[in-house]
């Protein structure tokens, strides 16, 4: 394994479940017990009530391209260019991303095209959350 060139998240017990997940293939977020909203990104509270009493859930994968934009500048942990990505989880909570496995080009990056999750080895015992066209090979 080669180390990454991304600046790596660092896990901490708020967000260890997560992280724990994406290293087993599956996107992890939280449900409120009191309000049953579910959100992303990790916190110990729910972010529309405040209630403590919350779980983690294993989520479809499945999201809709929202937005993004197509970063031309150079990177060293990316061939240009790239989309940095807002996706609609079907569970209802939004998340930064990349997408990956099709052009990067507005032709190619259709808003609410359905997509799926896949897990990038970063190295460090990190996996990251990318998504692509629903049927992509990755």
């Amino acid at each position: 394994m080669t180390e990454s060139l991304r600046v790596l998240p660092m896990p901490t017990p708020e967000t260890q479940h997560f992280w724990d997940g994406t290293r087993e293939g599956e996107l992890r977020l939280q449900q409120c017990n009191d309000c049953q909203h579910v959100y992303f990104p990790p916190r110990p509270f729910c972010p529309k009530c405040s209630s403590r009493d919350v779980q983690v859930m294993v989520a479809s994968g499945r999201a809709s391209l929202e937005s993004y934009v197509i970063s031309h500048r150079p990177h060293k942990a990316f061939v240009g260019p790239y989309a940095i990505a807002l996706v609609a989880l079907e569970e209802g909570p939004r998340m930064m991303t990349n997408i990956t496995g099709c052009e990067q080009t507005p032709e190619a990056l259709q808003l609410d095209m359905p997509l799926e999750v896949t897990f990038e080895d970063a190295g460090e015992d990190i996996y990251l959350p990318l998504f692509r066209p629903v049927g992509a090979s990755s």
